[in-house]
């Protein structure tokens, strides 16, 4: 993959999140594990170093990234073996950060040492983890971050309502990464969403409830039970029957769209169609 690319890369699953403290000066951690055991005991040894204030964990690197996108995190101890993006992988997207957090691997595996330091680590540490091991790591990623920063930053700002948003999509092994701005609609399928765009359909693992909550400041809308609707697709309404659909716009090879919207949801669609923004319905 494309690390400049996958840089953009946003998670959605529900994140695993292990505050503590404050951390004032103290190192703000990410802690990376698919294996929970394995999870716990790095997050045991993590919070017996003084230098260590807030611990965030995650057991995969989609919930990863969007904790790193979420806090402000000086370092990550991340295991190599994980599905979905592995270690290596996450590392290289970390790597293309404008402020990169210190990466130290935690792994069983001592033969990925020399690709582990080609693409930035600051160490690489062996299962079973030592506590005195873990110490020396947290004394170089301390060094590492006076150097580099002398004067603790602002924390993170949160991104714009209106940056645009990558979501994964697993399928076979291999992930795809859609943009939400070509997402026309999306359909509700159990737990799962289906994101609609003009080179096809996606599979996510992601309700419809929680796209409908994360994307309506980008200008989505739920029409229905089953339906999430980008408003600058709408081309208009029409009466059918007792009900009403909407009409989505052709684009690219994709067919002209019509949807049901249930009534309770009518008024309130027209309204937004009327007030939504100049910029939106010229697109």
């Amino acid at each position: 993959m494309d690390p400049a690319r996958i840089a953009l890369f946003v998670a959605y699953d529900e994140p695993v999140v292990t505050p503590t403290t404050e951390s004032g000066g103290a190192l703000r951690v990410l802690a990376v594990d698919d294996e929970q055991p394995a999870l716990d005991e790095l997050v045991y040894l993590l919070r017996t170093q003084p230098e260590v204030g807030d611990i965030h964990t995650a057991n995969d690197a989609t919930t990863a990234l969007r904790l790193l996108r979420a806090h402000a995190i000086d370092a990550v101890f991340l295991d190599i073996n994980m599905p979905g993006l592995d270690g290596m992988e996450l590392a290289g997207i970390l790597a293309a950060f404008a402020d990169p957090p210190a990466v130290v691997f935690v792994t069983a595996h001592d033969d990925r040492a020399v690709a582990a330091f080609d693409i930035g680590a600051t160490d690489y540490l062996l299962k079973p983890l030592r506590e005195a091991r873990l110490a020396e790591a947290i004394r170089r990623i301390s060094a590492a971050r006076a150097e580099r920063r002398p004067i603790a930053p602002e924390p993170a700002a949160a991104p714009a309502p209106d940056q645009d948003e990558v979501i994964p999509v697993e399928l076979g092994g291999v992930t795809t990464l859609v943009e939400r701005s070509a997402v026309t609609w999306v359909e509700a399928d159990g737990d799962y969403a289906r994101l609609h765009t003009a080179t096809g359909a996606h599979l996510v693992r992601i309700p419809i409830s929680a796209l409908e909550t994360r994307w309506q400041e980008a200008g989505f809308v739920r029409i229905h039970r089953s339906y999430l609707v980008a408003l600058r697709m709408v081309t208009g309404l029409r009466a059918v029957g007792t009900g009403t659909v909407v009409c989505l716009r052709a684009e690219g090879s994709s067919p002209a769209i019509e949807l049901p919207v249930a009534r309770r949801q009518v008024r309130d669609l027209k309204q937004r169609l009327v007030h939504r923004p100049r910029r939106q319905a010229g697109r």
